[in-house]
């Protein structure tokens, strides 16, 4: 863990195109959310490029409760890699990132790794209102496992 990331891995018993197509729908991020804070998907469609832009239900005490978020696609390779910054709805993301990577070991095996890192966060305001991290390792590895589960259920 750096100061401005953190990552976790866990390879999976499924190919990389199972679960790249789970984590591409937005349908499914609330089911895979270790956090607990991602509610629903506000009617995305699945992600197939970098520019796209997804909006997800969330729920947050430090944002209020209940609020929004535009998610900016910005990292895209099929099978392989699925990223993007988030900011409040209707906002310019301030700079964090969620990476998701995947790496083929085999047919039916994936070594599957997601980062959160927030080292392009330079207002002073919102790292004072976040306080970095939001989420911790243990939520990135539970967020591993629910996406295991979400998998094998494919």
């Amino acid at each position: 863990m750096s100061d401005t990331s953190i990552s976790a891995s866990r390879t999976i018993d499924a190919p990389a195109e199972d679960i790249f197509h789970v984590l591409s729908n937005p349908e499914r991020h609330a089911e895979i959310d270790g956090s607990g804070m991602v509610q629903s998907d506000d009617k995305t469609d699945r992600i197939t490029e970098t520019g796209q832009v997804f909006t997800m239900n969330m729920n947050w005490d430090k944002m209020g409760g209940d609020y929004k978020t535009d998610n900016y696609v910005n990292g895209y390779q099929e099978n392989k890699l699925l990223a993007w910054k988030t900011a409040p709805a209707g906002e310019e993301p301030p700079g964090w990132e969620w990476v998701w990577e995947l790496t083929s070991q085999g047919h039916d095996l994936t070594e599957v790794s997601v980062t959160y890192d927030w080292s392009a966060v330079t207002d002073k305001d919102v790292l004072k209102q976040i306080s970095f991290p939001a989420v911790s390792e243990e939520d990135l590895e539970s967020s591993l496992g629910n996406l295991a589960a979400a998998v094998s259920g494919v």
